[in-house]
């Protein structure tokens, strides 16, 4: 796969296409790049135009070190589609990506085809102190990631997979998860151009001030919401409320998986996603 690059509102953007047909761009979360979307990019792929960017401060994109802000990340990925000419997309946004396509959403509506919100909020909480204690952890797996990558790993883990999908990973290291990755694939990728102390800062700032509770309704691209039942960081009830706060919206509850539920239950999310988008 080649990785391609776009002049962005002053910064390069780094992105892949795969696949015919309908647009689709996939829109990762915190701390991690395009190649979050393991579970999707290949096979949604088959079934459309499927395009994974990296975001501003992650990956290969450009890290200008500023604050950054939700409007900002929208304003990026509407830049990208219009570097490829692109006037209509289905917009697919997992944790805080979730929280960029809803700015993007309600920013650029006529941009949107269908939106798809994967474990994700509406608001960040107004007490500010648990983003500082988030902020913090983050930077220290990323310290932790360069001396243990393993370690880290599995550390980490414990916020984002059920335990039974833990304990397969830690018994085979090599074992390949629905022909599409391993535990050793997804560690090895987390220590290349991981986000940095300087990169977590400015995107903390965009999660910190993310908020778009009352304007939930101004979403008017046909909608799903998908969530896992085990996502400690993003429970079911923040998902069932933007559900209700988004007029023409459907609600999905991904059995036994947690907040990684598009990489560990793969199989099951990508179903639900095609489903929505050719129906």
């Amino acid at each position: 796969m080649t990785e391609l690059f776009a002049d962005v509102n002053g910064i390069k953007i780094c992105y892949e296409v795969q696949g015919d047909g309908d647009p689709v761009v996939l829109i990762h979360g915190f701390g991690v790049k395009k190649e979050q979307w393991i579970g999707q990019f290949g096979p949604l792929s088959e079934h459309f135009k499927v395009i994974r960017l990296d975001n501003r401060g992650a990956g290969k994109s450009d890290r200008p070190n500023e604050p950054y802000t939700m409007e900002i990340f929208a304003e990026d990925v509407k830049g990208l589609l219009d570097f490829l000419k692109i006037e209509k997309a289905h917009i697919i946004g997992w944790s805080t990506g979730g929280m960029m396509a809803q700015h993007f959403a309600i920013n650029f509506p006529s941009s949107v085809n269908k939106l798809i919100l994967i474990n994700t909020i509406d608001a960040w909480p107004a007490d500010k102190s648990g983003l500082e204690v988030y902020k913090n952890a983050q930077i220290a797996r990323y310290e932790s990631r360069l001396k243990d990558p393993e370690q880290a790993f599995f550390e980490t883990s414990k916020m984002g997979y059920s335990r039974p999908f833990i304990k397969l990973m830690k018994e085979d290291l090599k074992k390949k998860f629905h022909g599409l990755f391993s535990a050793e694939d997804l560690i090895k990728d987390s220590i290349i151009n991981p986000a940095t102390p300087q990169d977590i800062t400015n995107q903390a700032n965009a999660l910190g001030n993310h908020n778009v509770t009352e304007k939930l309704h101004l979403i008017k691209a046909e909608t799903l919401v998908i969530c896992a039942d085990k996502d400690r960081q993003m429970p079911k009830a923040v998902n069932f409320k933007l559900h209700e706060g988004i007029p023409n919206s459907k609600f999905v509850v991904i059995e036994g998986a947690s907040h990684e539920s598009p990489q560990e239950k793969a199989p099951e999310v990508n179903e639900k996603i095609i489903e929505f988008l050719k129906d």
